[in-house]
């Protein structure tokens, strides 16, 4: 098969200067290419994850006994016998006056926060929530936008040896309660409000509601963001200014806890239920982060990262872990494109000399759609331009190299909340092919896997993994026989991790990602499960039964239809359809409202009462009946045919 000609191919003068290249060199590499040093990556794992570990100087209290004690999965053991601390490395990189983080929003203000400003925060802070009994083990949570005071309270809670969490404030309290309540936290942080599209959210009475849904809390901190005065009504725990927990004057103690201690708990979308809480530990994500960051991304001391996420998002636990490598990090409170300013992003990004630039597929389609040309703006110093949360259509490459830079790496990235990182993505020596990510990442050992469970190239498969990889979850919280962690990831390839997105890797080495094979919802990078829209919108009166579908669509866009069963006597009017998207707005997430709201005679399900959501989407996708389900499994197979007639009314359009 002919290889197609790249998009971009690297320059062997930026190549050379790479700290990938550097890493190569370091190993005794120096002429592989990166096929040849992924191909050692996946081959020798202790010799790969070992010469990470040197290669960042990892700065350990009680050095390891060996690389891996254990190899199976799931069950991996990694780097036995050593303790570290996340958040010492996050915090020794810097000099004093250096500038550690940047806040921003999208009305264009900024201020920063110098690294000895930030060790100082952190020290106080953790002082507080020691002083309040945190310790060990012990569970802090935020409900915080995507402002310093995140990264200040979770570097706090780390150093302690705590376990950290957060969710952004458009999650209705009950969809934060949801996964809080699981973790019974110590304290909760939160902030009164946030910025989105020109108008300021207060969260006060929002805190007040899941404070008294979390009845473990000793103390909760509150956050003054926008500056509101919070209610003077009794908390049920007692309250703190943040102001008074992070202005004492405070020594930093980082806390040695083992490889494996748990770090924080991500959670899943919560498509089938209550969300799963995906725990991390300390030296995992130290190692994955520095890893992808330092080595795919070539980030370093002198570069800046300004990535649009939100704090319930993973991409988030990758902004706060820039600091591991010496770079200064942006954080963004705000809408990526707001109404007084579509292109505000870049202009920050160019008046702030950023070097790699971060957002998702819809952002980049969104400002080819609307005509927004962003080379007005100085944006020579951005070197990278990484892109995540669905795959990228090949009609964007383009738009970036002509309004951004022909010198830009396009950096199209896959995969997920469970590793907290990416399976495969570019690096600075991988060519660029539109529409594909360039290859496996490092000590990634990725294949599509066919039904039977036989690697296939050229070909749509399931993405797998064969070999381990050190931020595979520890385990799910709540799960003390991980039998919940074993059937997520395991039970279709036993000891094979099946991560549940369609892929094809090619002959040439790339990957292209079809879509997920699950239900999640995934809109501009932001993944919710439908669970959560079920929940509120059958609450309503006027409705007996939901479904929401997301459906990847060949240019790129995303179609987020809500269906709807009608109680008796109820008629889908623009009235109804205001009250549906309102109840989601403010009960679920302003971010989830659907595309469309269609009435429908009833939703199918499996003969044990599961909303089959996975087979929806893909006769809404144009796949043939026979190709999705067994009528026969199914409650009422007329609604298949039902659902399958209006999938080709759409003429099939999702991919």
């Amino acid at each position: 098969m002919t290889v197609p000609e790249p998009f971009l191919t690297p320059d062997p003068r930026a190549v050379a200067d790479s700290t990938i290249m550097d890493f190569a060199r370091h190993v005794g590499r120096e002429g592989a290419d990166y096929a040849a040093l992924h191909r050692w990556s996946v081959t020798d794992l202790e010799g790969f994850w070992g010469a990470v570990w040197e290669y960042f100087d990892i700065d350990a209290d009680t050095p390891y006994e060996r690389v891996m004690a254990e190899e199976r999965m799931p069950g991996a053991r990694w780097f036995p016998g050593s303790t570290l601390n996340y958040a010492h490395h996050a915090l020794r990189n810097l000099a004093d006056d250096a500038v550690a983080i940047i806040a921003l929003d999208e009305t264009g203000s900024c201020y920063e926060v110098t690294a000895g400003r930030l060790r100082s925060q952190v020290a106080s802070v953790a002082a507080t929530l020691r002083d309040l009994g945190v310790g060990k083990g012990d569970r802090v949570v935020g409900y915080l936008p995507n402002t310093p005071h995140a990264i200040v309270a979770f570097l706090a809670a780390a150093s302690l040896g705590a376990v950290w969490s957060v969710c952004g404030q458009d999650y209705a309290p009950k969809a934060a309660a949801d996964r809080f309540g699981q973790l019974e936290p110590t304290v909760l942080i939160a902030a009164d409000g946030y910025l989105f599209n020109g108008t300021t959210y207060d969260r006060r009475e929002a805190t007040l509601e899941l404070a008294g849904a979390l009845p473990t809390l000793k103390a909760t901190l509150l956050v003054d963001h926008l500056g509101l005065p919070w209610p003077s009504q009794a908390y049920p725990s007692p309250r703190i200014p943040w102001e008074d927990a992070d202005t004492r004057t405070e020594k930093l103690a980082c806390t040695p806890v083992p490889f494996d201690h748990p770090l924080w708990v991500v959670f899943s979308s919560g498509t089938t239920g209550l969300p799963k809480g995906i725990v991390h530990g300390h030296g995992s994500v130290l190692l994955e982060h520095l890893k992808t960051l330092g080595l795919h991304s070539d980030l370093g001391p002198g570069d800046r990262l300004l990535w649009y996420t939100t704090t319930h998002w993973m991409m988030w636990n990758l902004v706060a872990s820039t600091l591991l490598t010496g770079a200064t990090t942006c954080t963004y409170d705000g809408s990526p494109a707001p109404f007084a300013k579509l292109d505000v992003l870049w202009e920050l990004a160019a008046r702030h000399r950023v070097t790699v630039f971060g957002t998702s597929p819809q952002y980049l389609l969104g400002m080819a759609k609307f005509g927004i040309d962003p080379s007005g703006h100085d944006l020579s110093s951005i070197r990278v331009v990484g892109c995540t949360g669905s795959a990228l259509p090949a009609s964007a490459y383009p738009w970036v190299r002509q309004y951004v830079g022909d010198h830009v790496l396009l950096a199209s990235i896959s995969g997920g909340t469970d590793v907290v990182s990416g399976f495969a993505g570019s690096a600075p020596n991988t060519p660029v092919w539109a529409g594909e990510l360039s290859a496996p990442h490092l000590g990634v050992a990725l294949a599509a896997y066919d039904a039977e469970g036989f690697p296939v190239v050229d070909r749509v498969g399931e993405l797998v993994v064969t070999r381990p990889m050190p931020s595979m979850p520890l385990y799910f919280w709540n799960d003390p026989d991980g039998t919940r962690y074993r059937d997520a990831y395991f039970s279709v390839y036993p000891g094979v991790w099946r991560h549940g997105d369609w892929i094809t890797v090619t002959s040439h080495g790339s990957v292209i990602v079809h879509g997920r094979s699950d239900s999640t919802l995934n809109r501009n990078g932001v993944r919710l499960g439908s669970a959560d829209i079920h929940d509120v919108v059958e609450r309503l009166p006027e409705i007996t039964e939901a479904l929401v579908i997301g459906a990847e669509e060949p240019d790129g866009g995303y179609w987020m239809p809500l269906f709807v069963v009608l109680a008796a006597g109820a008629t889908l009017d623009e009235t109804l359809r205001e009250k549906i998207k309102e109840t989601i707005r403010t009960d679920v997430s302003p971010r989830h409202v659907p595309d469309e709201i269609l009435e429908v005679p009833g939703i199918p399900h499996t003969r044990t009462g599961k909303k089959l959501e996975v087979p929806v989407k893909r006769l809404l996708q144009g796949t043939p009946v026979e190709q999705v389900v067994n009528p026969a499994a199914v409650d009422a197979p007329d609604l298949i045919n039902y659902f399958a007639r209006l999938g080709a009314r759409r003429g099939g359009r999702s991919a």
